[in-house]
C-alpha cells in the first residue's frame, strides 16, 4: 500500500464492529492518509480516495457504506518487522468532491480516537465517597467494546459526601476531562496494538524512553528538513492562593505549589514574571484547594517550543506525540530532550512525512548527549 517502494507500508483496517482489512476496491481507491496526534487536542484522521461512478447512479465507495459514518478505521505503519498502531478512530465525517474529469472526483473521511463515543450521550449521575481516579475507571469499563483498557494514577482528594458529592451533568468523555483538568492531569486514548487501546488518567508523563535524536547542522547526519525554536517568556505563570479557615474566617496563604510536569527537561527554566489568583479555592476545603492550586501551576504552557518536519524514511521512525525527542545540532540553549506536543503524518504514494511541535520549560540540555 501506500509508500510501500520507500520501505514504509501502510496498514489499514476498518469495520463497523470488528476492524478487518478494507476490501481492494478500497485499498486500491486511497490516494492520501493525514494522522495527527495531538497532546492537547486529542488524535484524529482523515484519509482521501479517489472515486469513479462504477455504480449506475452513484459512487461505489459512497453506496455500498464501507466508509460511512462510525465506521471504526484502525491506521498504522510498518517500518521494519513490528506495525506501529498510530490511531485507533471513528470516521464522523464524509466530504464528496465531483469533478467532471475522469477519475478525479474525490472522498475523504475525517474522523477521531475512539473517546468520540463517549462523547454520544448526555448523563446525570453522582458518585458518593468516590476519588476521581475511581470515578475515572469505573467509566471506561463501560467502553470494553472499544477495547479500552484504564490506566489510572491516584487523585489526591478522596471527598466525603457529608462535605461534597461528585456530580455529573455531562457526557462521559466531558466529565472525565473535567475530572482531569481540576487535578492537573491529562486524558488521552493511546493505541497498544490493534484493537487495544490505553484509556490513560493521570499527570503529563514524561519517563518514556527518548526516541531517536533530531538532527540538524550536522551536514551527512542531519535528518530534518526544517527545524525552529521560539521562547515565550510571557508563558510561565505562578499561583497564589490562600485557605479559608472556617471558625475565623480568615486567609492562610499557601506557597506556590509545583508543576506535575516532572521530570524537568530543561537547565534553566524561564522564570515566571506574571501571577495568577485561584480565587475558587478560599472555597474548597484543603485537600481539593492544593489540587486546584496545582492544576493551575501544572496548565502553564511551555515558554520554549520547537516545530519542524521529518522525512519519514530518512529519519528510520514513529515520532509519536506525548514521548520525548532529543534534539542535537542546534545550540546549547536549545539542544536536549524535548516533550512532543503534536505531531501529522502525512502518508501518499512514494512519500511520508511528520510535521511535529516540541515544547519544554526552559532553555539548555540537562545531559551532554542525547540518544543518536
Amino acid at each position: 500500500m501506500l509508500a510501500g517502494e520507500l520501505g514504509v507500508r501502510l496498514v489499514l483496517w476498518m469495520g463497523r464492529t470488528i476492524p478487518l482489512p478494507p476490501p481492494p476496491a478500497v485499498a486500491n481507491a486511497l490516494t492520501r492518509v493525514e494522522v495527527t496526534n495531538d497532546a492537547d487536542g486529542g488524535d484524529g484522521f482523515q484519509l482521501t480516495f479517489s472515486l469513479s461512478k462504477d455504480r449506475v447512479i452513484d459512487y461505489g465507495l459512497v453506496q455500498d457504506g464501507t466508509l460511512a459514518p462510525f465506521t471504526r478505521v484502525v491506521i498504522g505503519v510498518l517500518m521494519g518487522a513490528v506495525p506501529e498502531v498510530l490511531i485507533d478512530g471513528i470516521i464522523t465525517h464524509q466530504e464528496l468532491t465531483a469533478s467532471g474529469e475522469p477519475g478525479q472526483s474525490t472522498l475523504t473521511v475525517t474522523g477521531r480516537d475512539v473517546s468520540v463515543m463517549m462523547d454520544l450521550e448526555e448523563k446525570n449521575g453522582k458518585y458518593e465517597n468516590q476519588p476521581d481516579f475511581a470515578i475515572f475507571t469505573r467509566i471506561i469499563a463501560e467502553y470494553a467494546l472499544y477495547g479500552l483498557v484504564p490506566q489510572a494514577l491516584p487523585t489526591t482528594d478522596i471527598p466525603i459526601f457529608l462535605q461534597r458529592i461528585p456530580r455529573q451533568h455531562e457526557t462521559d468523555l466531558r466529565f472525565i476531562q473535567r475530572m482531569a483538568q481540576r487535578n492537573g492531569y491529562v486524558f488521552y486514548v493511546e493505541p497498544v496494538t490493534f484493537g487495544v487501546n490505553k484509556a490513560y488518567f493521570g499527570p503529563e508523563a514524561r519517563l518514556s524512553v527518548p526516541l531517536p535524536a533530531l538532527s540538524t547542522n550536522l551536514g551527512p547526519f542531519s535528518n530534518v528538513e526544517s527545524l525552529s525554536f521560539s521562547l515565550d517568556g510571557f508563558s510561565p505563570v505562578t499561583t497564589a492562593l490562600a485557605l479559608l479557615e472556617p471558625i475565623s474566617k480568615t486567609g492562610i496563604p499557601l506557597p506556590p505549589l509545583p508543576s506535575l510536569r516532572l521530570p524537568p527537561l530543561a537547565l534553566m527554566p524561564v522564570p515566571a514574571r506574571r501571577k495568577a489568583l485561584e480565587r475558587e479555592a478560599a472555597k474548597q476545603g484543603p485537600g481539593q484547594a492544593v489540587a486546584t492550586a496545582v492544576a493551575a501551576a501544572t496548565r502553564t504552557p511551555d515558554p520554549v517550543t520547537g516545530s519542524g518536519q521529518v522525512d519519514g524514511v530518512r529519519y528510520g521512525a514513529v515520532l509519536r506525540a506525548r514521548r520525548l525527542v532529543g534534539v542535537r545540532g542546534a545550540g546549547f540553549s536549545f539542544d536536549g530532550n524535548y516533550y512532543i506536543r503534536r505531531v501529522s503524518h502525512r502518508i501518499e504514494r512514494g512519500r511520508y512525512t511528520q510535521s511535529f511541535s516540541l515544547s519544554r520549560e526552559g532553555t539548555g540540555a540537562l545531559l551532554p548527549v542525547v540518544r543518536p
